[in-house]
């Protein structure tokens, strides 16, 4: 790993000289900069400081100017930290640190992109950094309680609560619920790990149910295909609630700052959390408010509601720390009380402790944490209510249908993603607030022209979004991981319009594997794809390359490499196997005609060279 780790300053130094020629500016000063401070503070360097300059260059831009509590842990000079300090002098004063009149889009995007290029890459956090995550995770779990307290000691606010829950979401809830009550649910497995360690097809031959599920999705209606299995369920352990297994807090990589927390879910949890997610889902996209409020088919709305308001300042985008693990058992309780079936449900399918590694099994509070199905609809069902309770305040009027239908195109929430007319974001940041959330100050804006919302971010209308090293670069072909990675990232460079750091990953890439050309296209969203199957490079145009031509279709090949991830080995037969057809959603056939032999969750990901088409 020495090597890979040496080789990603030196690829900072190429991101530097070409974001440099960009702009026009000097980088020999700001290179050895980063050398030294990386030789002396490693990775976090690269991957915590840098980011952290980068979130303070933000907030300037938001508050149209620099100032001396921002950029701590770097030297400065006049106005300005010394560090990029020949692009932050094409976006600020020198002397004063007030942000000119028409600062340069490519030096802010530049900014960008040599600060956060590091920030997600996948490197484990140090054990101080994991063991933090944990104690906050359960601290969090505290907090939950006592604002759950506070809210009871709060009737008007609870009623408020509901009366706006029900203006916005009644027809959605009634339409849920009577679908879950006439034609129950559509369950399924997903292809992750579970609480009970049965993965792939082992998952369809399950063997545990508990009691809160038998109440009102009986075991003899899901883990069976018909009557005639009926001795099957002898040997399923209906577990008490209090024998139930409890959800495995576990951490996955998101930056070396702080690992993300994932809570395992159960099986039996699981499978049935996806069926009744799987009617939600349907229900959303047939009503007027959840369709425009906070239907999570797709980012683009949101990304491009965060563009309008960097163009035109009308519109906020607000971001939550910690959001799933804040929303409440009590906040979703407000929501659907009303709905007898969709509560019971949703109770039932909701684990209701947690294993947390050094602090044993807790009780949870809140109502899911990322790992449950159910836990990204919810969240932004609740977070829209609140929001809406905070516009309420502001315009002093009581909602009606026809005010709500007014903000379709000015509010949405993706998730913790918020997106609010600017007017109402003091009142809505403090009901939010009130409801025991956490505005992250250092993502939200509403003040001047930086706008991020869903993984897009914008300046002034322009898009200034960055390209990301995910993984460490790769150094042989056995690293197909990290070389399905990077030449993702050389696209994304290409696309950005960096043309030397894209010659360098170039022949980094060349040197280990055939890399051809091959046709991709742009949708109006600047969403960019490609249907060869080959791992190529994006161009202007499809250069003069090596060809064989098919002798059955009469297609031009060109020689290159696939990557392929295998299933792990997984067989299934008898009453499982008819089961996982009756589950099967559509009336295609199964697109793995070795479905029954392998499945689950690739552990690696394999690269195959072949000749195939480049279009």
């Amino acid at each position: 790993m020495g090597a890979a780790l040496k080789s990603l300053i030196a690829f900072m130094q190429v991101v530097l000289t070409d974001v440099g020629t960009r702009c026009d500016t000097s980088t020999t000063r700001d290179g050895k900069t980063i050398t030294r401070r990386y030789e002396h503070e490693g990775m976090s360097f690269l991957t915590i400081s840098l980011p952290r300059f980068c979130s303070d260059f933000e907030r300037s831009l938001d508050q149209g100017r620099v100032t001396h509590d921002l950029f701590t842990g770097f030297s400065w000079t006049g106005g300005l930290p010394r560090l990029l300090s020949g692009f932050l002098e094409l976006v600020f004063d020198r002397s004063s640190g007030i942000l000119l009149d028409v600062p340069s889009i490519a030096a802010i995007q530049g900014i960008r992109q040599i600060t956060l290029l590091y920030q997600k890459i996948e490197l484990p956090c140090t054990r101080e950094r994991q063991v933090a995550a944990l104690e906050k995770y359960v601290e969090t779990e505290k907090d939950v309680t006592l604002y759950d307290s506070l809210l009871c000691s709060e009737p008007n606010r609870i009623s408020d609560f509901e009366r706006v829950a029900r203006l916005l979401w009644d027809d959605f809830f009634t339409s849920v619920d009577f679908s879950i009550y006439a034609n129950g649910v559509s369950p399924k497995h997903g292809p992750g790990a579970t609480a009970d360690k049965l993965r792939g097809n082992a998952k369809y031959n399950q063997f545990e149910w508990t009691h809160r599920l038998e109440w009102v999705l009986p075991r003899w209606q899901y883990l069976i295909p018909s009557e005639s299995f009926l001795q099957r369920l002898d040997g399923v352990n209906v577990l008490d609630p209090e024998d139930e297994r409890p959800v495995k807090v576990i951490l996955v990589p998101k930056t070396l700052k702080t690992p993300r927390i994932i809570a395992v879910e159960p099986t039996c949890m699981q499978y049935m959390q996806q069926g009744v997610l799987a009617t939600i889902m349907e229900e959303m996209s047939r009503h007027d408010n959840t369709r425009h409020f906070v239907c999570s088919k797709s980012q683009k709305p949101n990304q491009r509601l965060a563009r309008k308001g960097s163009s035109f300042g009308t519109l906020a985008t607000l971001d939550l720390s910690e959001a799933s693990d804040r929303v409440s058992k009590r906040h979703v309780d407000l929501l659907i009380s009303r709905f007898l079936t969709l509560q019971g449900v949703v109770d039932a399918t909701r684990s209701s402790k947690a294993a947390v590694p050094g602090h044993g099994i807790i009780p949870l509070a809140k109502f899911a944490s990322m790992g449950s199905a159910l836990c990204f609809p919810f969240e932004a069902l609740v977070f829209a209510t609140v929001v809406f309770l905070g516009i309420e305040k502001e315009s002093s009027i009581p909602l009606t249908k026809e005010s709500v239908r007014s903000f379709f195109g000015k509010v949405r929430v993706y998730g913790d993603d918020i997106i609010v007319p600017v007017e109402f974001v003091k009142s809505v940041t403090a009901e939010l607030e009130a409801f025991g959330f956490k505005i992250n100050t250092k993502k939200s804006f509403w003040t001047g022209k930086f706008r991020e919302s869903c993984g897009k971010e914008y300046y002034d209308g322009h898009d200034v979004s960055i390209a990301r090293v995910r993984r460490t670069l790769p150094t042989d072909t056995r690293h197909a991981d990290r070389l399905v990675s990077t030449i993702e990232l050389r696209n994304r460079m290409f696309h950005l319009g960096y043309g030397n750091i894209v010659d360098y990953l170039d022949h980094l890439v060349t040197g280990l594997i055939p890399f051809p050309w091959i046709e991709w296209s742009k949708d109006t969203d600047g969403l960019v794809s490609s249907t060869s199957s080959l791992l190529g490079r994006h161009g202007h145009y499809l250069p003069s390359q090596e060809y064989r031509h098919d002798p059955k279709l009469q297609t031009p090949l060109v020689r290159g490499v696939v990557a392929r991830s295998v299933s792990p080995k997984s067989i299934l037969d008898d009453y499982g196997a008819l089961m996982k057809w009756f589950l099967k959603q559509g009336d295609l056939p199964f697109v793995d005609r070795r479905h029954l032999l392998r499945a689950g969750r690739a552990r690696s990901t394999r690269i195959k060279t072949r000749w195939a088409t480049p279009y």
